[in-house]
């Protein structure tokens, strides 16, 4: 719980000084969608319980639906993220949701196209859903680099091809109804591509 409060805080001044510093910015708000891909690493127990579980295989190229909203500049900008993305394989589903506070900066190739890098910090939410197995959530941290390219479409609307590569600790256990612990999956990564449509105000 701890931990979870302090990520929670963390994000809350993240958006606070973001705002605070970015008062003459403008507002933009976008639509992202992609695939993720996560490292889901097994327990001991589970590995001893099941035989050729690929659990990196739960969520694997799933769509990844998104929204932001943040500041923006001809320089960089700032904004909060929340994703969402679900996966099952041989009988395991997880669900993860991600909260970003992000940073980015932009570097001009053309009149209209800008390439950007950043990175990002917050908090993951992930949850075990599977069928015939008690429900099991937990928050991690998430932490991790951005990059990608934008390309005008008019004053004011945008879209972009990025990646995102994500660091976490958030960790679920697997207990079939009415047995014991099989065991726990522990998320350790995800790398997500996307697609986005970004509108400036």
């Amino acid at each position: 719980m701890k931990t979870l409060n302090s990520l929670l805080a963390a994000v809350a001044v993240c958006a606070a000084g973001l705002a605070t510093s970015a008062q003459a910015d403008d507002t933009f708000a976008s639509l992202t969608y992609g695939q993720t891909s996560d490292k889901v690493r097994k327990s001991g127990l589970l590995q001893r319980n099941t035989e050729n579980l690929n659990t990196d295989g739960i969520i694997g190229k799933d769509g990844t639906w998104g929204v932001r909203l943040g500041q923006i500049n001809d320089q960089a900008r700032y904004y909060m993220t929340y994703d969402n993305v679900s996966g099952d394989h041989s009988g395991l589903k997880l669900r993860q949701e991600n909260l970003l506070g992000s940073y980015d900066l932009f570097y001009p190739v053309g009149d209209t196209t800008k390439l950007f890098g950043g990175a990002s910090l917050g908090m993951t939410k992930l949850t075990q859903e599977s069928s015939g197995v008690s429900r099991d959530t937990d928050y991690g941290y998430a932490v991790g680099l951005q990059g990608g390219v934008i390309q005008q479409v008019t004053d004011n609307a945008s879209v972009e091809l990025g990646y995102r590569y994500l660091r976490s600790n958030a960790s679920v256990e697997v207990s079939p109804h009415g047995e014991p612990k099989a065991g726990a999956l522990r998320l350790t990564s995800s790398a997500q591509t996307y697609l986005s449509a970004n509108y400036r105000f």
